[in-house]
């Protein structure tokens, strides 16, 4: 088995600040959400800089053990209710989560679709670790059967009730940017204009660094480094979606944890999507929600996806190295070295 745990996008211009000394810069590392997450802030204060990254990092914290998929939390003793039949009452904040992700689950078509988790659970995901082993094709076909989706459920008030009990909620890709929404929010307040916050290759530049745009790098999906460089505004996010974090290999064949909820199997004719996400009030949570389904539709369906998202700024490698990108981003992106041969979509 391998467990690539390379972060989707590399901030080594933005952790050079560090070395040169000529910004006041505070960054703090941490493990949650199963991924690595770095903090970067700019601050003439010291101490108010690792104040504001300590106040993210805790809400990071309380995010991660909350809504956890399989270790007992808020999530969980939902699920369990689903599967018992029973209606739960949950708290504002999860009721909210569960409305905002079916809302994105029918404009992506549900191909995102945190309804999934028993599927997640079958093919080993729902695991720091996991084994190299395939699941039953009779397990596959008795989940397929049961059809679970996140369209299943029903919420009166903070009620939350499913008319199917095979539904498992699972929102490992839909947290990681709720949480950046979050960090951008709690940064603000604290006084903080100038930060860059990276959750596992979902990362949100606020502000600038000494008046220049924080530059991040997309991440080649079966090379080291990065494929290109982009400039980000203030209050814009980028996020990718890979099969190279997240999988295992059997047989030559490599399974990922982006799964195709109308096959039960790991989708395979995509290797990486990065999106994109102008300055707007959830700019994070669509930058790991919208990813998703670009990602799973495929090469005839990955444009229109797109549109359906109202996402325009896109990157996709295809299975066999072939990059398709949009022209809106295709004018923001630096390459390194040669420029690679690519397809430009309007």
């Amino acid at each position: 088995m391998r467990h690539c745990l390379n972060l989707l996008l590399s901030l080594a211009v933005a952790l050079s600040l560090a070395a040169c000394g000529r910004t006041p810069l505070q960054e703090q590392q941490a493990y949650v959400f199963g991924t690595r997450v770095e903090v970067l802030v700019v601050s003439e204060d010291p101490e108010q800089g690792r104040k504001a990254i300590a106040a993210v990092l805790r809400e990071f914290d309380r995010l991660h053990r909350a809504y956890h998929a399989w270790q007992p939390s808020q999530l969980t003793t939902l699920n369990s209710a689903i599967f018992s039949g029973r209606p739960q009452e949950v708290s504002s904040e999860l009721a909210e989560f569960v409305r905002d992700a079916q809302s994105l689950s029918k404009q992506g078509d549900y191909l995102f679709d945190p309804g999934i988790g028993g599927l997640i659970k079958l093919w080993g995901f729902q695991s720091d670790e996991f084994k190299a082993e395939l699941p039953g094709e009779s397990d596959i076909t008795d989940w397929l059967v049961s059809k679970p989706s996140i369209a299943d459920i029903a919420i009166e008030g903070n009620t939350i009730r499913s008319r199917n009990r095979h539904v498992a909620l699972d929102f490992g890709g839909y947290l990681k940017g709720v949480a950046l929404d979050r960090a951008t929010a709690i940064l603000r307040t604290q006084g903080i204009n100038n930060a860059l916050i990276n959750i596992g290759g979902n990362v949100m530049a606020l502000g600038s660094k000494q008046g220049k745009p924080w530059r991040v790098g997309i991440q080649h999906p079966r090379q080291p480094g990065p494929l290109a460089t982009v400039a980000l505004a203030d209050g814009e996010a980028i996020g990718t979606s890979g099969d190279y974090q997240r999988f295992f290999e059997v047989g030559n064949q490599r399974y990922a944890h982006l799964l195709d909820p109308r096959t039960g199997y790991p989708t395979d004719h995509t290797q990486a999507v990065t999106v994109l996400i102008p300055a707007g009030p959830r700019s994070g949570t669509l930058s790991d929600a919208a990813s998703k389904p670009i990602f799973i539709a495929g090469p005839a369906g990955w444009r229109d996806m797109a549109g359906k998202m109202e996402i325009g700024l896109v990157l996709r490698v295809d299975r066999d190295n072939r990059i398709f990108v949009t022209e809106a981003l295709r004018q923001r992106l630096e390459f390194i070295g040669k420029p690679p041969e690519i397809s430009v979509v309007p």
